[in-house]
C-alpha cells in the first residue's frame, strides 16, 4: 500500500493545485481536513471527484464516505478495499 498512498498524495497535490508542497511532505497518518493539510468542503468535492475519475469509486453517501476522508492512509485503504469489491 505505500505506493498507493504516494501515488494518492501526489494526485491530491495536482488535482487540488497545492503549491510548494510535495508527497514527502505529507504524513500518512495527518489530518486532510483542519490542522494537516487544512482542507475545506470544496477540497472535499475535488477529492470525490478524484475517487471517481481515477479510482472509478462512487460515494452515494456521506456517512460512508467521512471516515475515509480522516487521512491519506484511511483513504488509501477505502481505495483498496472498494477495489477488492
Amino acid at each position: 500500500m505505500p505506493s498507493l498512498t504516494h501515488e494518492l498524495k501526489a494526485k491530491i497535490i495536482e488535482s487540488l493545485k497545492l503549491q510548494d508542497i510535495t508527497p514527502e511532505q505529507i504524513a500518512d497518518d495527518a489530518p486532510l481536513f483542519g490542522t494537516g493539510l487544512g482542507l475545506d468542503s470544496i477540497d472535499a468535492l475535488e477529492l470525490v471527484v478524484l475517487l471517481e475519475k481515477d479510482y472509478g469509486i462512487v460515494i452515494k453517501d456521506i456517512e460512508e464516505g467521512r471516515p475515509a476522508f480522516r487521512s491519506v492512509q484511511t483513504l488509501a485503504e477505502f481505495i483498496a478495499a472498494k477495489r477488492t469489491n
